[in-house]
Formats: structure tokens, sequence, C-alpha cells
């Protein structure tokens, strides 16, 4: 009677992991869509940026006004990300940051709008790892528009190229969008997470890129005129990952019920990808990440204030610069 309850028992605990594994994949909506929000939250004092946000921004965001009968010129804005660091060493490997400039041709002025990390790069991409294995996300976005445009620092190693025409009044309805966008899309999302090159997308990510090709797009819609003979690419940077499987939240994760065995292996993953470390930690933890993606072919994803296990395959990790039409199908006079 033992044996036959012992065997009930392991059936029942079969059946009800199999029924929780159903739960958290099934109706899923591949890719997972970057969530929007209502409002912006107060960052954590701990986030800090070594340059910071947006420093000569117009104050509160504000959008300038045009005359409804003002031509705008529209410019794409390329850069190698860091530029003011390494010059053009990243864009040899077209790892580009993207922008958008705009000309008033009425008063001749200009003004450049970029959305980009509030606290850096590497902080958007991974948590902070303290000693009391808590953790904390400073990934935060955010829109910049600031006026001018740095002629020679797009210039120089980029692109500053002419790519269209509106009216004053159409870039008003822009302004509204983008008002409302940096509102509602707040967090930087680094990673392309898709099944293998070309396959199925699983998760999209959500930076400078995204949304310039989301202005664009709002643009041509709003009645802009794009010279469609010019040809912008865009950085993405690659995983690639079977299914990924669903973990849960911080809370259900590292709260007092949640999984201790997978908090701690998500802690040590993690720790890996810290950025201040000495020579020789730095060493250790390429060497433990490198074990870690390739070898045991795992990677915790962070969206959407979720967590993921991505199942890492060959080739694992890719970095493109991937052309995006502009809107159109004719040239603006």
């Amino acid at each position: 009677m033992a044996d036959r309850l012992s065997s009930s028992s392991r059936l029942l605990l079969f059946l009800a992991a199999m029924f929780a594994a159903l739960v958290l994949t099934d109706g899923i909506s591949w890719p997972v869509p970057y969530k929007r929000y209502n409002g912006r939250p107060k960052t954590d004092p701990y986030c800090q940026a070594l340059f910071p946000f947006c420093p000569t921004g117009r104050g509160n965001g504000s959008m300038p006004k045009m005359q409804s009968s003002d031509i705008i010129e529209i410019y794409a804005l390329k850069a190698p990300v860091f530029e003011f660091k390494f010059g053009d060493l990243l864009g040899k490997f077209n790892i580009i940051h993207d922008a958008l400039g705009f000309k008033n041709t009425r008063t001749g002025l200009n003004y450049t709008m970029e959305w980009y990390e509030l606290f850096e790069l590497f902080n958007c991409t991974f948590p902070h790892v303290f000693q009391n294995d808590t953790m904390l996300w400073c990934n935060q976005g955010a829109a910049c528009i600031y006026n001018g445009i740095d002629d020679i620092h797009w210039s120089q190693n980029g692109t500053l190229v002419k790519i269209g025409e509106m009216t004053g009044d159409q870039f008003s309805h822009f302004s509204t969008w983008a008002l409302g966008d940096n509102t509602s899309s707040i967090y930087y999302e680094t990673w392309t997470v898709e099944q293998e090159p070309g396959g199925k997308m699983w998760f999209e990510p959500h930076d400078c890129a995204t949304w310039v090709k989301d202005a664009i797009v709002v643009l041509g819609k709003v009645g802009a005129k794009f010279n469609t003979s010019i040809h912008l690419n865009y950085t993405k940077i690659h995983l690639y990952s079977d299914e990924p499987q669903y973990l849960g939240n911080y809370s259900s994760i590292f709260g007092p019920n949640g999984n201790q065995t997978l908090a701690k292996d998500m802690l040590a993953f993690f720790k890996d990808f810290q950025a201040h470390q000495s020579f020789f930690h730095l060493l250790q933890s390429m060497f433990d990440a490198f074990d870690r993606v390739f070898e045991k072919r795992q990677f915790y994803l962070f969206y959407n204030f979720e967590y993921w296990l991505l199942k890492m395959k060959a080739p694992f990790f890719k970095l493109d610069y991937t052309y995006v039409p502009l809107p159109g199908q004719k040239k603006f006079p």
C-alpha cells in the first residue's frame, strides 16, 4: 500500500509540475511585448551616471514650438558608441548610437533629439549585485532634446544626413507623440533574442535605435516626406535561444517564499557582469561567464521586470547592422 501511495504521489507531483509549466508558458505571445507604463517612477539614489543624462536638454523635456507653415528638415544622426572615450573604435564593429536632428528653415534653429540610458549602457544591461545578495537595476531610458546639432560629433566618425522634410504643423503632431512616448517607454532593453538567425523572435530590444525607428514611422504617419534613396542601418545585439522559460518576478524568486536555489544561481550569474571589478576578478568573471553561456548554455534575461531563462544555442551571439527602409515610395521634392 505504501509503495502504491508513493507511486501515486510521484505521479501527482509530475502532473502538477507539468501543469505549472503549461500555466507559465501557455498563452505567451512571442515576441513578448515591450511593456508600457502610465508614468515614470523616481530613480533609486544609488543609480548614478559618470556622465549626467541630458545635461543641456530643454527644460522639462519640452519640445520647441513651430509655426504651422514652417518647413522642418529631418536629419539622421549616427556616431560610434562611447566615441568620447574610444573615438571610432566601436564604429569599426558597427556599434552605433542613433539620434534625429531637426532644422527650422525659417528661423535657422536646429535641434538634436535622442533616446538613451539614464545611467549608461552597462547599468541598463546588468544589475548591481550587493554583498547582502540583493540586486538593483538602474535601467531607465528617456528622450533628450536640446538646442543645436554638433556637426563635428556626428559627421566626423558617423553620419549626418538629411533624410526628409515636414511642416511645422506635422512637427507639432510628432511632438505630442514624443512626449507621450517618453512617459510610457521608460526602460532600456539591450538584447534581441531569437530562436536562430532570422528565426522566431522571443524578445525585441528597446534602445536608441528602436526609438529612432519608431519616431521615423510616426513622422511618416503625420505626413513627413522622406528621401527613400538613403539607406540607414541600425545596430542589433542578438542572443540565440530555444524557447525561453519564464521564471517569475523579483519577489517570487528572491522574496521570503521564493526559490532560494534559483535565486542563488541568478546572483552568481549576474555577479560575473559587474562593472567595477579588479583586473584579476574581471578575468575570472569572464571565464565564469564564458562557461555559463557557452558550456552550460544558460543566460538569465531581465525583461519587463520579469526574469527568463534562455537556453542558449549556437551561434549564441551575433552583432549586426541591419538596413531598415525609410517610409514612403518616392523621394521628397
